[in-house]
């Protein structure tokens, strides 16, 4: 199983990422425990708090390890105009830096954080052949949290994926967002895209997401949960003693097993 989540900045889907990568390595209902790999693909890497898993000081995202990724990538000189391996060595990375908890490896990746994001510069080329990497050659279990996007996934990718979650509060800028991401979804052809909806407060809020939603299948949603911030302030993992969280990202989780085995 290979998951990539997504969504509008807030909206929760690393409080997501986190439940399902939990409950995948745990098993339980019928499922035999998975190894799994939960990979930070944000911008403002958060995964390591939610999963209550203490990250080394000294542990920085790997898009930050800059002399490593000069180093596989063949950079010479900086600016304009810089060649580099477009297939730089990258199998070595993961149990170099991941950090594990409960069954849960985790590997910071981070993102290229300046103008042009989509460009073809060293760090872009290097996070993108290890997430193909993770996915495409690794028998792990992967949830990876994305950024508001999909600018780590490449064409290569997403046949390795199984799908793309984008998590959705019951708000109108939170739907638009969906369905940008959406649309960026399909033009790099990925096609088994789904809505999660999540602070929910009643039918009402889960009947104005599925109109919103339109042609975008909805697997279930979280309710509005206290609890989440209350694990973020103690410094907790965002699912330990919330068995409202993990009961309704288990049910998430076996809605996105069946619409899979169905095709």
């Amino acid at each position: 199983m290979k998951i990539a989540i997504s969504g509008k900045g807030g909206a929760g889907k690393t409080t997501l990422a986190a439940a399902m990568a939990w409950l995948l390595a745990r098993g339980g209902e019928g499922h035999s425990p998975k190894r799994v790999l939960a990979v930070d693909a944000d911008p403002s890497p958060s995964l390591a708090l939610s999963l209550g898993i203490k990250v080394p000081p000294d542990l920085v995202p790997v898009c930050e390890m800059r002399e490593l990724i000069k180093e596989r990538t063949g950079v010479t000189s900086e600016g304009y105009g810089v060649f580099f391996k477009l297939n730089p060595s990258v199998a070595d990375i993961p149990e170099k830096f991941w950090v594990e908890r409960d069954g849960v490896k985790l590997l910071i990746l981070g993102a290229v954080q300046k103008g042009g994001g989509g460009c073809a510069c060293p760090e872009n080329v290097f996070l993108k052949n290890l997430l193909s990497h993770l996915v495409l050659q690794r028998d792990e279990a992967a949830v990876v949290d994305m950024e508001a996007g999909v600018e780590h996934l490449g064409r290569a990718t997403v046949k390795g994926v199984n799908a793309l979650i984008i998590v959705v509060e019951p708000s109108l800028p939170s739907l638009e967002t969906a369905h940008k991401i959406k649309r960026l979804a399909s033009d790099i052809g990925m096609k088994r895209v789904f809505a999660v909806g999540n602070k929910l407060m009643g039918p009402e809020q889960i009947e104005f997401l599925e109109k919103g939603l339109k042609d975008m299948p909805l697997l279930g949603c979280l309710s509005y949960n206290p609890k989440i911030q209350e694990a973020s302030l103690k410094g907790r993992a965002s699912f330990e003693g919330n068995e409202t969280l993990i009961k309704e990202t288990r049910v998430i989780l076996k809605k996105l097993e069946e619409v899979l085995v169905r095709g």
